[in-house]
């Protein structure tokens, strides 16, 4: 994001690792955290307005694949895909995994992110800005829409899950939750 504060990029080895993850498993789980998401923060669609219906390139650059997302709740889509077949979508998104992820999470500023050049944007530039303010609102927190996966599960995969979170988050310098006045950033 800045001189003293560079966004972490995926090391080569995890990022191809990643790429030997089928597409279709990739799809299931994004389908599901999507899905599970959806359900539970339902006023996103509404502040989305018509632009729920845009189709918004996701483009992690340090990930071997982007993913395609609908997230029209009438008719909710999410595709990983080769990034050089994506076509037909009306908003692209693109920048190292840990800035996307810290976006969600509120740990770095989308207008810093875009003037710095680590986050580029293309197309729709309204559709990004209203997509950008709806999971403001929502304040989503992956990490807990990762543990609602585990369903009845989850008492049992939330403490370690809650132990390891920290250590991997300053391993890594992503933000792999939501950040809150009382836990901060790093």
């Amino acid at each position: 994001m800045s001189e003293t504060m560079p966004i972490p990029r995926l090391p080569p080895l995890a990022a191809l690792l990643a790429g030997g993850v089928p597409f279709a498993l990739v799809d299931h789980v994004l389908g599901r955290l999507t899905a599970g998401t959806a359900r539970r923060h339902d006023a996103l669609f509404a502040r989305l307005g018509d632009k729920a219906r845009a189709i918004f390139l996701i483009d992690p650059t340090d990930l071997p694949f982007a993913i395609m997302l609908r997230p029209d709740p009438s008719d909710l889509r999410v595709e990983a895909l080769d990034r050089r077949r994506a076509s037909g979508w009306d908003a692209r998104i693109a920048g190292p995994l840990a800035a996307l992820l810290g976006l969600v999470h509120g740990a770095y500023d989308g207008d810093a992110l875009f003037f710095s050049r680590d986050l580029v944007v293309e197309g729709d530039t309204e559709a990004v800005l209203a997509l950008r303010n709806a999971i403001d609102d929502a304040e989503i927190d992956l990490a807990e829409e990762v543990l609602a996966l585990a369903g009845p599960l989850r008492r049992l995969a939330e403490p370690p899950f809650r132990r390891l979170l920290p250590l991997a988050e300053r391993l890594s310098g992503v933000a792999l939750t939501r950040i809150t006045p009382e836990r901060g950033w790093r």
